[in-house]
């Protein structure tokens, strides 16, 4: 039957294989189900058709197995009414029932054993639903938590990164440091070395000028009278 090739990769289906290939396994669950849960829809229809002919079959050979015991009773009743032709005649017909019978009963194992995949395909799909439901609400959260732990690792490598800034900050503004420090130390060396002993005769240079300002101003007041 086409429909059975058509779901046999339901019946082959793995929950677990398809989450593990999943990028986004909350996402993945949910289309899962979804899928899962049409499947299921057009597999009841389709179970229900099977086993409609399954029924139907069996039917068929329940009655012919009832028509052949029937005309195997009336040969006998004919050859005890001493009746051989008519026996014959309800033999006849028996064999006919018979051979129709191989056929029916044929019918009924092909329709037997493909009601039995389809109620496989049923209950496989159904118990996979069942599970999905149980795991689905665990599934989502752990990857909410593995999506905050991902942006507390986000935020920690940033924390990262600023302790390296603040580190080469520190680093370049010790160099300044360093640049300032020597650009003095080269501004003191730069600076014109005093000659103590051209200070020290210029002071008594000075001291000498004074003292001859202040002699001639005497004389100038002795003669004026002052």
């Amino acid at each position: 039957m086409g429909m059975l090739d058509r779901f046999a990769d339901i019946v082959k289906a793995n929950i677990n294989d398809l989450l593990d290939h999943a990028e986004d396994p909350a996402k993945m669950v949910d289309q899962y189900l979804r899928d899962l849960t049409e499947s299921l829809a057009e597999v009841k229809q389709e179970t229900a058709g099977v086993m409609a002919e399954e029924t139907r079959t069996k039917r068929l050979v329940d009655e012919n197995t009832a028509e052949v015991a029937k005309y195997d009773d009336l040969a006998r009743q004919a050859l005890k009414a001493g009746n051989e032709g008519d026996a014959r005649a309800f033999l006849a017909k028996k064999q006919q029932l018979a051979a129709k019978g191989e056929s029916l009963a044929q019918a009924y194992a092909a329709a037997h054993e493909n009601a039995s995949k389809m109620r496989q395909m049923h209950d496989k799909l159904v118990n996979d639903i069942e599970t999905l439901k149980g795991r689905r609400e665990a599934v989502k959260a752990k990857v909410a938590v593995a999506k905050t732990q991902d942006k507390v690792n986000d935020v920690t490598s940033a924390g990262d990164r600023a302790e390296g800034a603040m580190a080469a900050f520190d680093r370049m503004e010790a160099k300044a440091d360093e640049m300032l420090d020597r650009s003095n130390a080269m501004s003191e060396l730069n600076a014109q070395k005093v000659d103590t002993a051209a200070e020290l005769e210029k002071k008594y240079a000075e001291a000498g000028s004074t003292a001859a300002v202040d002699d001639e101003l005497a004389k100038l007041k002795a003669e004026m009278g002052l």
